[in-house]
């Protein structure tokens, strides 16, 4: 198991907004967000999912054949986020909670052989 923790930030929001060209205001602009059920921006899920493959490169995990993923619910900047991995074989299982257990990213991923 591989663990790390992080505290995504706007600035991550707005960062990945310029890279990835999803400038959706729902990401990075409070005033907009303030206008909208989460109340506040939400993090990309694209985002969350680099940051736990990046572990995984990190780790020398291999490339994925195939990725499943889900967001079920949304995580917010300043909000802290427990990133962790499980490799079973060529499964493995990544996930993102919030410090209060609350998943905001699950993924599958097998690994090439």
């Amino acid at each position: 198991m591989i663990c790390a923790d992080w505290i995504p930030t706007l600035e991550d929001f707005r960062a990945f907004a310029a890279l990835s060209g999803d400038d959706n205001p729902i990401h990075t602009d409070p005033g907009y967000a303030a206008t909208h059920p989460f109340a506040r921006p939400v993090c990309h899920g694209m985002l969350i999912h680099a940051r736990l493959w990046a572990m995984a490169q990190r780790a020398g995990l291999g490339q994925a054949q195939a990725v499943e993923l889900m967001f079920p619910n949304p995580a917010y900047a300043g909000e802290p986020l427990r990133l962790t991995l499980v490799s079973q074989g060529p499964i493995v299982m990544a996930e993102a909670r919030r410090t209060d257990g609350t998943a905001v990213c699950l993924a599958r991923w097998e690994l090439a052989e």
